[in-house]
């Protein structure tokens, strides 16, 4: 009898060596690769009967190529989710037969929205099983009493091994199947123990086959390494039809849900909620809840425009200039990314003129957000500059705009979304770039103001007989 062979899988890539490497030599990346146990083929007599199996299902899945005039048009049919912020980053609604990720942090509050979204959808769509293997039936029963929720139709077990959570799926029969999480699963057709890249990938695979053949929607929670991605092989992205992330600050009440990859709407929708006691709760209007406890007049704070997705938000960058004594000015930046606040720094002494070498630069967006658009590098530079002549911009001031090299200001896209989002929330003028699109109106009730460059959205928004 053939022996169990020793391999060696990244999971980065998923290519496969037979030994190990410090740096996988496929992608480049270190310590990547996890040792898997591979059991040696099966008997002909064996194998023959799990390919009648795959067989059996092959055929039912099977197709026929057909013209592309042919295909009938019209959307994939959607389950209403009631919970609006969540129903928005699905892309409108819950696709009969697919399979969604929802990862982030440890105590993010992941199986909390999930409970949550179970007794909503159990009310409303039908049947949900909810299968837990980090929790017992007990504890989550405790927190569905904190959440005051209630739900007929919400069936729990506590259970680690898949074969057995498919059994329980044919029993009960549910429209919506959660698993949480995905690493703790394990099948008995692969030797190894759960969590490892061979059970994470098998697992995934059966419950992606479960929900394109039964209907059955599939929610797994996946969790994350300490670099904040998704543990595991990076094929289990791929697999699943959807991949969310929560995210935020743990010393925020604010939690964003991201969709960075949606087969049936559009990437990179946001949806805001707000953890309380009760659970999370929806944020309808993120700009004014993010502004609520802004101060008027204050030296290094301003207002960006920034798009998540399709929606607008309003958002306070706060920036603070401090001298030094150090020869090294230092250069912290929260909720932007560092090497953009250098890029900033440098154009600022170069092109406008501030003598920052002598000054500590300290950098934060409000709330516990990130923002990764070039738009918001208008606001950054314009807050730094308040801080370092100490004058404040004025209230009902917005700004917008790309910061390159030379100081000049690029276009950005969807400016009219982002003047109407802020002429709501009671904006009067806002800096735009001077290269705006003819194809983007201004909306009524806002001023756009173009700038060309660094220099004169500063004489707008700073004007110069103010300056010290």
């Amino acid at each position: 009898m053939a022996k169990p062979t020793v391999a060696y899988v990244c999971d980065s890539c998923g290519r496969r060596y037979n030994q190990a490497y410090g740096r996988c030599p496929n992608c480049k990346t270190w310590d990547s690769l996890r040792e898997v146990i591979e059991q040696p083929e099966a008997k002909p007599a064996a194998r023959k009967v799990a390919n009648a199996a795959a067989n059996s299902i092959a055929n039912a899945l099977r197709t026929e190529p057909q013209r592309l005039r042919e295909v009938p048009s019209g959307g994939e049919e959607r389950l209403p989710v009631p919970v609006e912020e969540f129903s928005r980053v699905l892309g409108g609604g819950l696709v009969p037969g697919s399979i969604t990720l929802v990862s982030g942090d440890p105590g993010i509050g992941k199986s909390t929205l999930l409970t949550q979204i179970a007794a909503v959808m159990a009310q409303t769509i039908g049947r949900v099983l909810y299968a837990s293997g980090e929790e017992s039936a007990r504890q989550i029963k405790m927190r569905a009493e904190r959440l005051d929720l209630e739900a007929e139709e919400l069936f729990l077990v506590t259970e680690t091994n898949l074969e057995t959570i498919l059994e329980h799926v044919q029993s009960v029969q549910p429209q919506v199947l959660i698993v949480d999480s995905i690493q703790t699963m394990y099948s008995d057709d692969k030797p190894s123990s759960a969590g490892t890249v061979t059970q994470v990938r098998e697992c995934t695979a059966r419950l992606q086959l479960l929900a394109k053949t039964t209907g059955i929607s599939v929610f797994l929670v996946g969790h994350v390494t300490k670099e904040g991605t998704i543990a595991g092989p990076r094929v289990l992205e791929h697999i699943v039809d959807t991949v969310l992330y929560l995210e935020g600050d743990a010393f925020q009440a604010y939690r964003l849900l991201r969709s960075v990859k949606n087969r049936f709407g559009a990437t990179s929708e946001v949806g805001v909620f707000e953890m309380r006691d009760k659970g999370m709760v929806e944020v309808n209007n993120p700009s004014e809840a993010f502004l609520a406890e802004r101060v008027v007049n204050a030296a290094g704070s301003a207002i960006v425009v920034t798009m998540e997705g399709t929606r607008p938000l309003l958002v306070e960058v706060q920036a603070l200039a401090s001298p030094t004594v150090y020869p090294n000015p230092r250069r912290t930046a929260n909720g932007i990314d560092f090497n953009r606040l250098q890029l900033l720094t440098a154009v600022l002494v170069r092109r406008v003129g501030l003598r920052l070498a002598e000054q500590d630069i300290f950098v934060n967006v409000v709330g516990g957000l990130t923002v990764d658009e070039p738009a918001a590098d208008l606001a950054v530079a314009t807050a730094i500059a308040s801080s370092v002549w100490d004058k404040p911009l004025s209230a009902d001031l917005a700004l917008i705009g790309e910061v390159g090299l030379s100081g000049e200001l690029r276009a950005v896209n969807q400016l009219t979304a982002r003047l109407r989002e802020a002429a709501k929330l009671g904006f009067k003028r806002c800096i735009v770039p001077k290269t705006m699109r003819r194809s983007d109106p201004t909306p009524a009730g806002i001023q756009a103001i173009p700038a060309r460059n660094l220099a004169e959205a500063l004489a707008v928004a700073l004007p110069r007989e103010a300056k010290s």
